[in-house]
């Protein structure tokens, strides 16, 4: 069984009576890549600040690596590396003058900034002034930062907010060799579908506060597939056949047959069918929902 690194449970927190986060669940299982996803003001960075210590939840209860969070904060924190919104640091400095400010902080050998800026892709970079770094070179030097400490969970608030294609693509790459090559959980928070979907294996959408799902990609992808319609002769009649082909899921509306996609050899058994009992079939489509779509319609329905 997975282990589980984050747990939250029942999770609130209230600004003047408004809940920013509201009776949010969350579970994150060790070596994933979670993507925790929603619009701007649906509370991500709300939740990823009580995750990392930085604000105190109205209610409910924050476990890390299996221990609560409020009893034993600092030896977990000691665990966890993070980047919450922009990246600080001193321009004039050197990226290797910036970590050693951090690294005498966190008291690790002075080798580690060689390591670190060798996992974001900086080294031969790391003796100019920062102030010259393009802003997808600043994000890296800011994960490096996070690194610094060996971290086991990784927490990234939207790390490729305002990247152009090639930084987008430069953090990306990074975050999906974390878990492998360095054995590190990671909680990266977006509101952007594609990139969460280029990233992550599990995702949790996130609302006006509230966990409205949380599954793996693989599983988001699936029930995101589409449909099946048909156009068929007396469609009251075939109903029953199409009802056979997919499990008893099929929806009769305004004459057209609505399947849920089936595989093609089962889609051939059906239209033979159709035609051997003396069905006419007019058309047969195949309608595929993006993944934005069906985004949008949790996030609406959840909303509603």
């Amino acid at each position: 069984m997975n282990e589980t690194v984050i747990r939250a449970a029942d999770l609130r927190k209230v600004y003047r009576g408004r809940a920013a986060v509201d009776e949010l669940n969350l579970n994150i299982g060790k070596g994933q890549i979670y993507g925790f996803l929603g619009p701007n003001g649906a509370g991500k960075t709300t939740t990823i600040r009580m995750l990392l210590g930085l604000i105190k939840p109205t209610s409910g209860s924050i476990d890390i690596f299996g221990q609560e969070l409020q009893k034993h904060k600092l030896p977990i924190l000691r665990r966890i590396g993070s980047l919450v919104e922009s990246p600080s640091y001193y321009g004039h400095l050197s990226a290797v003058d910036n970590l050693e400010a951090i690294r005498r902080i966190l008291d690790v050998p002075k080798s580690r900034i060689a390591e670190v800026l060798d996992i974001v892709s900086l080294t031969g970079e790391e003796k100019r002034p920062v102030k010259g770094f393009s802003l997808g070179m600043k994000q890296r030097l800011g994960i490096a930062a996070a690194l610094l400490g060996s971290p086991e969970l990784l927490i990234l608030d939207e790390p490729t907010n305002g990247l152009d294609p090639s930084g987008i693509q430069e953090i990306r790459s990074l975050i999906k060799r974390l878990p492998s090559e360095q054995g590190i959980t990671v909680l990266v928070s977006s509101h952007l579908l594609s990139e969460i979907e280029q990233m992550a294996d599990t995702v949790g959408i996130i609302n006006q506060g509230r966990m409205l799902y949380e599954d793996t990609i693989a599983h988001l992808q699936a029930q995101a597939a589409g449909d099946l319609r048909l156009s068929v002769s007396e469609p009251e009649a075939a109903l029953v056949l199409a009802e056979a082909a997919a499990g008893g899921r099929v929806a009769l509306r305004e004459g057209r047959l609505i399947l849920p996609r089936i595989n093609d050899a089962r889609v051939a058994i059906l239209i033979r069918e159709l035609v051997e009992r003396g069905h006419d079939i007019y058309r047969v489509e195949e309608r595929r929902q993006s993944l934005e779509e069906f985004f949008l319609q949790i996030v609406e329905g959840g909303a509603s």
